[in-house]
């Protein structure tokens, strides 16, 4: 996350493509990140059609607990880059919204892949944000309260990272959407990025029926405390470094029932997508996320815990529709 004016002025279109790039992917070094269902049965599979997770041919599926599927980065090849992550072994994928702009993108592309979707104003976005959005997006999950496809609040949280965010009005849209969490019984998706322990106060203040800690990458503590309120806790492209011990730790150590896994694409590129700065100067492009990579990220983790991938494909699914219960209606693991 880059400079203020980035994380600020994010905007879909060309502006988004270039404000939203820049503020989530160029503090991507490897330092930064250690510091820090099936192929398709049938393709889309459209508004009823449910995923089942099982193996074909001894490949694992995976559910994508994370992925932006409607940013800019994918305007040119959406459906191509769902296909390719349901030829991977993805068969779900949980698509958040992050500002009231796409909540209807996020709805109609679950719909159209088969996938689900989340509902909610991200840390990121809450300085452009009004404060009538809140009303509107109770407003939208009464409306859409009754579809299956709806799994989550989010992506809501707290980002004490990004420079230029008012931490004052980041905490007032947070815990306002925790309300509206309780008042749905809908599970969250938070974003955390230095801001753990605020979170979980909210949590604890304000509790809800469970979700994810998406990008975890705090401390044991914070983790038995997420755990402990009901979350399970995303790992994705920065479990991938070498140098992001503590979070390797964490996928190693911590109980199989905690982890769902995810990408967060087009977002934290995993290590062998990264482009390092001056590469990127001389011309080479960042290498562009996507939830294909899905598998090639579960391998990391399974290797971090000396588990068969088989294994961890079957217990990351039921840990997912344990975090997002309506999951269970989309998903069948056979």
């Amino acid at each position: 996350m880059g400079a203020a004016g980035a994380a600020l002025v994010l905007a879909r279109g060309e502006e988004e493509t270039q404000c939203r790039a820049r503020a989530w992917r160029t503090v991507f070094t490897v330092a930064r990140i250690a510091d820090l269902c099936t192929r398709c049965l049938a393709w889309p599979l459209g508004p009823v059609g449910r995923a089942r997770v099982r193996h074909h041919g001894g490949m694992p599926s995976w559910i994508d607990t994370h992925c932006h599927l409607d940013a800019a980065e994918f305007a040119a090849d959406r459906d191509a880059v769902r296909r390719q992550a349901a030829a991977a072994g993805v068969a779900h994928c949980v698509i958040p919204a992050v500002e009231r702009a796409n909540w209807d993108a996020v709805r109609q592309l679950a719909h159209r892949h088969g996938d689900s979707y989340a509902l909610g104003i991200h840390p990121l976005y809450t300085a452009r944000a009004a404060d009538a959005d809140l009303a509107l997006l109770a407003q939208a999950l009464e409306q859409h309260r009754h579809d299956p496809r709806l799994v989550a609040i989010g992506e809501i949280g707290l980002d004490f990272f990004a420079a230029g965010l008012d931490p004052a009005r980041q905490e007032q849209f947070y815990r306002a959407q925790l309300q509206l969490a309780r008042r749905f019984d809908l599970p969250v998706i938070v974003h955390v990025r230095r801001s753990a322990d605020k979170l979980l106060k909210g949590l604890r203040d304000i509790a809800v029926p469970g979700g994810i800690a998406h990008a975890f990458n705090g401390s044991l503590q914070q983790a038995q405390a997420f755990i402990a309120l009901g979350f399970k806790l995303g790992f994705g492209g920065a479990v991938t470094y070498d140098r992001a011990l503590q979070l390797r730790r964490l996928a190693a150590e911590l109980a199989e029932s905690a982890l769902v896994l995810e990408t967060d694409a087009p977002d934290i590129p995993p290590h062998w997508l990264y482009t390092t700065a001056a590469r990127r100067a001389a011309g080479q492009p960042q290498g562009r996320n996507a939830p294909a990579e899905l598998p090639r990220i579960a391998e990391v983790v399974a290797g971090l815990r000396g588990l068969a991938l088989a294994a961890l494909a079957r217990s990351t699914t039921a840990n997912a529709c344990a975090a997002l219960p309506r999951l269970a209606g989309l998903v069948q693991e056979n």
